[in-house]
């Protein structure tokens, strides 16, 4: 394997992740919330940055994306969905399409519902999928602008990927989703144990993304809302699986 992933702590509790191909040289970072703490690691490592990915447009995942352009030169990457609120994009790209990142395919998937026009990039090679604020580690982003059934829609795209894929998420939340999650899933011996691990993690000041797609699927009560057990954990055994999201993703509003 040529690629090597890096994870990028930024702001407060964002996230950037590089992703870097030994064989070419070139590296793609995905989403800016800041500049300066990924120009500090391209130097250190002393790679050269050539694509910016952008999932969506929110603030705090593209305010450093002038400055890392004009730094380096990178071609920026984004929706053309949302081309009208992400800053200039060299590629604008959509659902189903694809480009090359140093030899390797990166495949894209709309992903609204905490945004219309989110995108995530799925790079088979890396076995990696970035997705901002769509699926997150024990989560997924708040509906801002999209509704139940098409975040229900984007996260059901995403768990049909395959299940070595690495989850690379926009924030450090977990703790506090795994706090949630128990909740409307206490009996779930996986989760529990996730949870235990996450405290140990966090302990140690250690990342707690990227983390696996089989791990979501196990622990995610975002991903299991089509399941018997949660939905009589909820008292909604006859209610659809849209339904039984949007009461959890209701539920975590308020908690």
């Amino acid at each position: 394997m040529t690629l090597t992933l890096v994870t990028i702590p930024c702001l407060a509790d964002n996230y950037a992740f590089l992703l870097h191909d030994s064989d070419t040289g070139e590296t793609a970072v995905a989403d800016v919330p800041e500049s300066w703490p990924i120009q500090a690691e391209l130097e250190e490592r002393g790679w050269r940055l050539s694509h910016i990915l952008i999932t969506h447009h929110h603030d705090d995942h593209i305010d450093g994306v002038e400055e890392l352009r004009k730094e380096t030169g990178a071609k920026v990457i984004g929706a053309a969905a949302d081309a009208h609120r992400l800053p200039p994009l060299d590629l604008e790209l959509g659902d189903g399409d694809s480009f090359d990142f140093a030899g390797h395919q990166v495949d894209v998937l709309d992903v609204s519902g905490h945004t219309v026009g989110h995108i995530a990039f799925h790079i088979p090679d890396a076995r990696a999928v970035f997705t901002g604020d769509s699926l997150m580690a024990l989560g997924c982003g708040r509906l801002f602008e999209g509704t139940p059934t098409q975040m229900r829609h984007s996260l059901s795209a995403l768990a049909s990927l395959p299940d070595d894929t690495q989850v690379c998420s926009g924030h450090e939340y977990t703790a506090a989703n795994a706090r949630f999650a128990l909740s409307v899933d206490p009996d779930n011996p996986a989760l529990i144990q996730r949870a235990r691990d996450i405290e140990v993690a966090r302990a140690a000041s250690k990342a707690t993304v990227p983390s696996l797609l089989s791990l979501e699927k196990a622990t995610n009560p975002f991903l299991r809302a089509h399941l018997p057990k949660m939905k009589a954990s909820l008292g909604m055994s006859d209610a659809t699986d849209t339904a039984v999201f949007a009461e959890i993703r209701a539920r975590k509003d308020r908690f």
